[in-house]
């Protein structure tokens, strides 16, 4: 190799160590600014949650004063007037529809994920765009033809078919997902677990599922989540008995008023399980995010 060429490449080097350097010098400046601004935006967005748990702490009178007396006297009777009114029904029958549905789209979103990812079949990505398609027509078009299609086969407030739309909702997003973090699994493991007489279900069992667990968890929690606050089908299809939590909240908005208080307490005892989960994953649910971020 040349004189001339060996110094062109040390030359670059020194820049390279130079500019390197001098990034890190912006992004040590930078950083406390970032932070300031990082806690900025969360206080910006955990200012509504925390005003509304001070608003069901408060009595109707102090909560509806204008401007809101956001330090009046503390008081617990607007939880208590939810369990009086039968918040528990609407809060299992949300429980119900909403894990069954998502452990029904694990199911069946992960064994196609690893039809399209790790055992690719012909024409994936046309398969992919069908899924993605499903997602296109909003949901308020398709209420008529499935509310006649229901009370047709008598199935009106009932919790299964909750169920099945849900799942039937969540199933193209949780493939599309879970599709970029199989991809992510190395499939020389696959080979390895093949040659020594690992079929398709032990493989997909014993090695996918473990390597591919916080994209699982972020798939979970966001079917989940999505299942919890759906509102349209659950305010159409049922009356009484498979009622969830979300049109349980409409019941404080009548023609008598708006009964702020007891609605901000319905609404942060609703909004708990979806908190507690996401905080109990919350570990996965980053790493399953930006699992399939980056090729």
């Amino acid at each position: 190799m040349s004189t001339s060429t060996l110094e062109k490449r040390g030359t670059f080097l020194n820049r390279r160590k130079k500019d390197s350097r001098g990034e890190g010098d912006i992004a040590e400046k930078g950083g406390p600014v970032w932070t300031i601004v990082a806690w900025v935006a969360t206080l910006l967005f955990f200012a509504p949650v925390a005003w509304m748990v001070l608003t069901s702490l408060h009595t109707e009178a102090d909560a509806a004063t204008n401007p809101p007396t956001l330090f009046s006297g503390i008081t617990f009777e607007n939880y208590g007037a939810l369990f009086d009114r039968g918040v528990g029904p609407y809060l299992i029958n949300s429980a119900m529809a909403s894990i069954v549905s998502t452990l029904l789209v694990l199911a069946l979103s992960i064994p196609a994920a690893y039809a399209l990812s790790i055992r690719p079949v012909e024409k994936w990505t046309d398969v992919m765009f069908f899924f993605l398609s499903t997602k296109f027509l909003p949901a308020i078009a398709a209420l008529l033809p499935i509310y006649l299609l229901v009370k047709r086969v008598g199935m009106l407030d009932n919790i299964w078919v909750l169920v099945i739309l849900y799942t039937a909702m969540n199933l193209p997003i949780a493939v599309w997902m879970m599709q970029s973090f199989l991809a992510e699994v190395p499939k020389e493991i696959l080979e390895a677990a093949s040659v020594d007489g690992a079929g398709v279900l032990r493989s997909l069992w014993s090695i996918v599922v473990p390597m591919a667990t916080p994209g699982i968890a972020a798939t979970s929690l966001i079917c989940f989540i999505f299942s919890w606050n759906e509102f349209l089908f659950a305010v159409n299809l049922t009356a009484t008995i498979s009622s969830t939590s979300p049109v349980f909240l409409v019941g404080f908005i009548s023609s008598q008023g708006l009964f702020l208080a007891k609605l901000c307490a319905a609404a942060t005892l609703v909004s708990l399980p979806v908190l507690i989960a996401g905080f109990a994953a919350q570990d996965k649910l980053v790493r399953g995010l930006s699992l399939g971020a980056v090729k």
